[in-house]
């Protein structure tokens, strides 16, 4: 059997929601004009007032979450970052996270109405603690998952680059399914297949692509995340630690014992930011798709506390 072609972004989740023992609640697709011509979009998970906010990692969307959505049960926003997802691309290129958190930012703006736990897996992590440090008002926590400023890009990020240094467009999903699962990315098969299935759509010529931009600018902007050398460190390596250190509200960095971030990397977070605190998870980089519900408990614990 293929890849889902149902073009429903919520046909999977009644099955995940099952999978849990958890009903389905109300979810919806949101979409904001930007001053620049651009939006954003977002999935909001309930009815009330969100209390979390989600940022996905690079080259992925707001249906990352969704099984750590289901499992948390609280009302919350899924966001998709700039170029990623149903939210616009940019002219300009600039994925970095300062850029990126300014439409957050404009998102918490319209759609909340308190500060949120903002959770950010890897880029969104850095997203997350861009927003957090220039708008304070609009986050009571930090969760930054799997990533650092100073990660060592030798390890998981060059995966990421041969992930995406391929052709961007495919004659099947099951390419990309085969390609990921050979690279270590996704869960089990049919995890791996729904991931595919919400991350591409098909051209009028029949091919399948990536509905992220990041695709087509994979090698660029992975670059950005090395440290470089101590005499001239990356754009992104000062800003991400200035920013991490400017963030007034409780920070937790989780480390994927399988990811990205290593306890060399945990301990120079530690350093760089006393006040954080390092928690780690028996998962892959992808945290919230290999263990969405530990992560869905954590985070609920957390919100019980704010």
């Amino acid at each position: 059997m293929g890849v889902a072609i149902d073009n429903n972004e919520f046909s999977y989740l009644p099955a995940q929601a099952e999978a849990l023992g958890v009903p389905v609640p109300p979810v919806e697709r949101l979409t904001l004009p930007l001053p620049d011509g651009r939006n954003v979009s977002a999935l909001r998970f309930g009815t009330d007032a969100p209390q979390v906010t989600l940022l996905h990692g690079a080259g992925l969307n707001a249906h990352t979450w969704d099984t750590t959505a289901l499992a948390l049960g609280l009302p919350l926003l899924s966001i998709d970052l700039a170029g990623h997802g149903d939210s616009a691309w940019r002219s300009d290129l600039d994925y970095t996270p300062r850029t990126l958190a300014s439409d957050v930012a404009a998102a918490l703006d319209a759609w909340t109405s308190g500060p949120q736990i903002v959770v950010g897996q890897s880029l969104g992590g850095l997203t997350g603690a861009a927003l957090a440090a220039a708008r304070p008002d609009l986050v009571a926590e930090l969760i930054v998952v799997d990533i650092t400023p100073g990660i060592d890009t030798s390890a998981g990020p060059a995966a990421l680059r041969e992930f995406y240094a391929g052709p961007t467009d495919f004659a099947t999903r099951d390419e990309l399914v085969d390609r990921a699962i050979a690279l270590g990315f996704g869960g089990t098969r049919p995890e791996t297949e729904r991931g595919v299935f919400l991350n591409t759509r098909v051209r009028p010529d029949g091919r399948i692509e990536w509905k992220h931009h990041f695709a087509h600018l994979a090698a660029q902007a992975l670059s950005a995340h090395a440290p470089g050398p101590d005499a001239a460190p990356s754009v992104l390596h000062e800003t991400g630690w200035d920013d991490l250190a400017g963030v007034k509200a409780p920070i937790t960095l989780i480390r994927a014992t399988r990811g990205f971030v290593s306890e060399a990397d945990a301990a120079d977070l530690q350093r760089r930011v006393p006040n954080a605190r390092v928690v780690v998870f028996d998962a892959t980089h992808n945290v919230q798709e290999t263990a969405p519900v530990e992560l869905a408990a954590f985070v609920a614990a957390s919100s019980a506390s704010v």
